[in-house]
């Protein structure tokens, strides 16, 4: 508590210092009040134009084209548009248009003209609404008007603009890179078509040379073994003739009572059978009965032959008793015969095949190899061809939802106005703050002079300052002249601050009343 006290009253010493050198409060004052007050009062006025735009990215024809066209992200390029609203080339166009360069002498006047434009005009994002704010201050109402204007439609016109820049750059480039790959695929079928009728009595119809090799020498193989099984059979069927009896169980051995069986009999006793029923329905001039007949004699004609060439064969073999079973081991053997020749041919024809291919063993592989590289160079430049083409369709199809609904549709809601009255510079705060600056500096100054001049006003400061003891004190002599100059000295200050904030009240009203004191009385 005690230290409290101490402090307390060390705090109203240094308070009574600066009130004893409270001259130089009224000198500052005076000093920096009136040329403060004259200079915030002589600033020229500032016009503030704003507008405010919505940029709706919502389209009808984006859930539809979901998959067939390229779609692009509106929020994304008209973000990308709004940081690159301000760069320099934007800027430059801004203020051509809006005729500041004009007010500019050289080349470096305008870098500087373009350097304060970027950084004068704001551009802010009200949040995800796609809401944004463009505004402007300038001594002349219209020229700001005509900046926020021009970056508005620089917005505007920027963002649909690049749209339609960028597809039809997409659509140059596909163009362009379609006609490159048109060539190449042209020339990779011909170098393609070339090879082939080079190597077309070389080169296998499908697989490899070695796939082509096994499957042939695997034919052969089925080939041979076929050969062995059916000669086998023939062996058999040649061994049983000799141990079948020479008559069959009715007794038959003369030709002319045998019933042989041929290949044609299944098919001449399905013709009977549908000739009966044609002659059921229709008379024996009907067209079908007529060509059913011709094809049933055509038939047995067929058996006839048949029959009178294995019975002359059985004629010069006079082993072998002629009955039923026997006719038909016979028959069968003639067919496994000619069976065996085809199949002897083939064998044959697939040796030759095999020594063919295995005499080219150290070639072919060479041009299989390069038919595969022109193969693979072939089909990576077809992929890429058409999905060049794919790409292209995506693109027009793209284009022409474009033109017929944009993407991005802009709605001013506040349009760029030219403003009636000034908004800036704020002179209120300004002349706020020059009183305070005033009075702060006054007495800071009284305070830096009462530390490096102290006045002593109670005994106990001078026990502070020095060791003596203090055995008394003694008044001042002439004490009424001092509180009569003390007095002065107050009403000095009293009338010398009133008058600062009379002034600055005056001006106070002034800018509220939105009385411009520069233009009405100088």
């Amino acid at each position: 508590m005690q230290d409290l006290q101490q402090t307390l009253i060390q705090f109203l010493d240094l308070v009574k210092g600066i009130w004893i050198k409270k001259r130089h409060v009224i000198i500052m004052s005076w000093l920096i009040c009136p040329t403060g007050f004259v200079m915030v009062a002589t600033l020229p006025d500032e016009y503030t134009s704003k507008a405010q735009v919505y940029v709706d990215t919502r389209s009808v024809l984006q859930p539809l084209l979901q998959g067939l066209a390229i779609q692009s992200d509106p929020d994304q390029e008209v973000r990308m548009m709004a940081r690159t609203l301000l760069s320099r080339s934007n800027v430059e166009i801004i203020a051509r248009e809006s005729d500041l360069d004009i007010t500019t002498e050289t080349e470096r006047d305008f870098e500087d003209l373009v350097t304060r434009l970027a950084i004068e005009i704001q551009l802010s994002s009200a949040g995800r609404d796609n809401i944004y704010n463009i505004s402007y201050n300038h001594p002349n109402a219209a020229t700001a008007q005509r900046v926020v204007q021009e970056t508005l439609d620089l917005f505007v016109e920027g963002s649909l603009g690049n749209n339609r820049r960028d597809t039809d750059t997409a659509g140059r480039f596909l163009q362009e890179q379609i006609a490159e790959y048109e060539a190449r695929l042209s020339e990779s079928e011909q170098r393609l078509a070339q090879f082939k009728r080079q190597y077309n009595d070389i080169l296998p119809m499908s697989g490899t040379y070695y796939s082509r090799l096994q499957d042939l020498n695997s034919e052969l193989g089925l080939t041979q073994l076929s050969i062995k099984q059916t000669k086998q059979q023939v062996e058999s069927l040649r061994s049983q003739i000799k141990r079948d009896p020479a008559t069959d169980s009715f007794g038959v051995t003369s030709q002319e009572e045998l019933t042989l069986k041929t290949r044609y009999d299944d098919r001449i006793k399905k013709l009977e059978e549908d000739l009966d029923t044609l002659k059921l329905r229709f008379t024996d001039l009907h067209p079908d009965v007529i060509e059913t007949q011709q094809l049933l004699s055509s038939l047995e004609n067929s058996r006839n032959k048949e029959i009178e060439s294995f019975l002359a064969n059985m004629g010069n073999d006079d082993s072998a008793p002629l009955n039923e079973l026997t006719q038909q081991i016979k028959l069968e053997m003639s067919r496994l015969q000619s069976e065996i020749a085809s199949l002897e041919v083939k064998e044959t024809d697939l040796e030759n095949k095999v020594a063919e291919l295995e005499s080219k063993v150290d070639l072919i592989p060479q041009i299989e190899a390069e038919s595969t590289a022109l193969n693979r160079d072939y089909g990576i430049t077809k992929d890429k061809y058409e999905e060049l083409l794919a790409r292209r369709e995506s693109a027009d199809l793209s284009r022409r939802a474009e033109v017929s609904s944009e993407e991005m549709q802009f709605r001013i809601i506040e349009p760029p106005l030219v403003a009636n009255t000034p908004s800036g510079p704020n002179r209120l705060i300004l002349y706020t703050a020059v009183l305070f600056v005033g009075f702060g500096a006054g007495i800071g100054l009284a305070f830096v002079v009462s530390q490096l001049s102290p006045i002593l006003t109670r005994p106990n400061q001078l026990v502070r300052v020095s060791d003596y003891p203090i055995w008394g004190t003694v008044t001042h002599l002439d004490f009424e002249n001092i509180k009569k100059r003390n007095r002065v000295r107050l009403l000095i200050f009293a009338l010398s601050s009133l008058a600062i904030i009379f002034i600055y009240s005056a001006l106070v009203a002034a800018e509220i009343m939105n009385i411009n004191i520069v233009e009405r009385f100088f």
